[in-house]
């Protein structure tokens, strides 16, 4: 058995009877949005990327050492019942626990 690192990505997807523009006031609009994710969980309150009404982004910051930096995004699309599909995806982007470059020309020691 080899030991994996942990994922640097988790996937979520959920179905909500809300039509898309609902859901997307929930994510999108900092007043619903702060219901539910604070402006303190965030390194900043704006988006750092935005689709309106498919796609928007957050930069999150860990409260407590080592100060871990991620990127959340939540996509809504239409589900064909009149409700719609959220779809959230936590990415690790800091860079003190990315996994190496397979081309980081490191030395592979071998067992004889």
């Amino acid at each position: 058995m080899t030991d994996q690192p942990p994922p640097s990505e988790l996937t979520f997807e959920y179905e909500f009877d809300a039509p898309p523009e609902k859901l997307w006031r929930a994510i999108a609009a900092p007043a619903f949005r702060a219901k539910w994710l604070p402006d303190a969980d965030l390194a900043a309150a704006e988006p750092i990327a935005s689709t309106p009404g498919e796609q928007v982004s957050y930069r999150l910051r860990d409260d407590a050492p080592p100060f871990l930096e991620s990127v959340v995004t939540f996509r809504v699309a239409p589900n064909g019942d009149g409700g719609a599909r959220l779809k959230i995806v936590h990415r690790l982007t800091d860079a003190r626990v990315a996994p190496p470059a397979a081309n980081d020309n490191r030395l592979l020691m071998r067992a004889a």
